[in-house]
Order: C-alpha cells, then structure tokens, then sequence
C-alpha cells in the first residue's frame, strides 16, 4: 500500500488552506505545492501569504508581483504560481490582507496555500494579539510545530514569544520542553487553534519527524492534542516536509 500523500491528509486538495506556527510552515507550503502540480489535486496550486514571506521564486514556476491578485491569477498560466504584493526588501515580500486573500477562493478552482504566521524559524511558537492572519473563507489551517522543540529550554533560541508560550502550557520559561508542552500549544486557541474560523478544519502538523526516536515524541504529542481538543481536530500528521513521502504518520 503506497503512503498517504501530504495534500489528502492535510484536506488541501483544493481550497483555502493556511499554514501557521513555527518549525516547518514554508517547507509544508512548498512540498504541497509541488505535489498538487503534479499527480494530486488540480493542478493549479497558487502560494501567497497574509503576512512577510522570504523570497520564495525557487520553490515556484512564476512569482507575480501585484496589487491586483484576482486579474493576475486570471492570466496565470504557469504553476505553482506565487502571488505577492510588493517586493519589501531583498530578502522578502509582504502578503495581502485576509479579506484579499479571502476574495481568491471564490475565483479560483484549485488550490490556495497560505502563509499566515511568522515565526523568525523558530521550532515552536505562540501568537501575539495581532497573529494569525487567518481569512475567514478558509477551509483548512494547518498549525505546525517541530518535534525536535522537545527537550530543548523554553528560550528565544528556538521558541518565537515565549512567555506566551509559557503562559499557554503552564510552564516556565528557561524549562525543559516537553511533548505535553507542545501539545498544549498546538491545541490552544491562544495558539495553533487561535482564529480558525467555525466553518474550518484544523489538521495539527508535528514536522522534522527524522527518526524512530523522533516518532516516538510526535505520537506522543499527537496524543495529548487530540485528548485536549477533540472536537476541534480530527486528527495529527506527522511530517518531515524535506523527505520525497514527507508523512510519517496520520495519528486519529
């Protein structure tokens, strides 16, 4: 039996699908991207963001940059296309609004991936008062975390606000992380649930599952997010996003 592929268990075959967190949100985008412009989905995949995304032409078949995504995607013909609004610096774009964004997934018959968080690449995250900038027109949103956040100190090092995350997990900051820790991150709507609009699923990614060993830990997380939400998560992939069959795992 062939694995799961990344856009069916993640819901994003087509739709409106927003990826927040830390630890993985820009390699998700692309691995999905990549894999609905060939044998799954529409063939049609269109990546853009609701907040600053690093210059990403690479992962894409065309970037374009404008103020008027919906006439643009109209005249698209190559994809994945990449839809920005303004080149801000040399190593970023900035994103729409969410009501922009929004508006797209009622001209578009494929696949929109979103970028809705920002994280500084740090392996685990909770929001602040103005984050996620989730569209209320989307279907999906997938928080990410890493499983290689467990074990390492509650530090900016590798967590973006810590305090909040902290608060969120009842814990102290400088402490040791664990997969509960984690869990209560990914379960909260203070953090990876926070801003899910009513009529959205939420599919928790656990990313940079490398090892047996790593498994282990994300099984553990899965556990406990679905134990804390289960009204709120069907279920929990498991990931490594750099791997050719990046799902490790589907945990229900």
């Amino acid at each position: 039996m062939s694995p799961p592929d990344l856009a069916s268990v993640l819901d994003a075959e087509s739709g409106l699908t927003c990826v927040v967190g830390a630890g993985g949100k820009k390699t998700t985008l692309y691995a999905l991207a990549d894999l609905l412009d060939g044998p799954v989905g529409s063939g049609r995949p269109v990546v853009t963001a609701t907040v600053r995304i690093p210059i990403f032409d690479a992962e894409v078949a065309d970037v374009v940059v404008t103020d008027d995504p919906e006439t643009a995607l109209a005249a698209a013909d190559r994809f994945p296309v990449g839809l920005v609004p303004e080149r801000e610096r040399d190593d970023r774009y900035r994103g729409y609004d969410p009501e922009t964004v929004g508006g797209l997934a009622g001209v578009h018959d494929g696949a929109l991936l979103v970028k809705a968080d920002g994280a500084r690449s740090r392996w685990l995250k909770a929001p602040n008062e103005r984050e996620p900038q989730i569209p209320e027109a989307a279907d999906t949103v997938v928080p990410v975390a890493s499983a290689r956040v467990v074990g390492e100190p509650l530090t900016e090092e590798r967590v973006h606000r810590p305090d909040r995350v902290a608060d969120i997990a009842g814990c102290d900051p400088g402490e040791r992380i664990g997969p509960d820790d984690v869990a209560a991150v990914l379960a909260s709507d203070r953090g990876g649930l926070k801003n899910v609009p009513e009529s959205a699923t939420a599919i928790p990614v656990v990313n940079m599952v490398d090892s047996p060993e790593l498994e282990t830990v994300g099984r553990e997380i899965a556990g406990e997010v679905l134990a804390c939400a289960p009204d709120s998560v069907p279920r929990v992939v498991l990931a490594r996003m750099v791997a050719d069959d990046p799902v490790v795992a589907v945990v229900e």
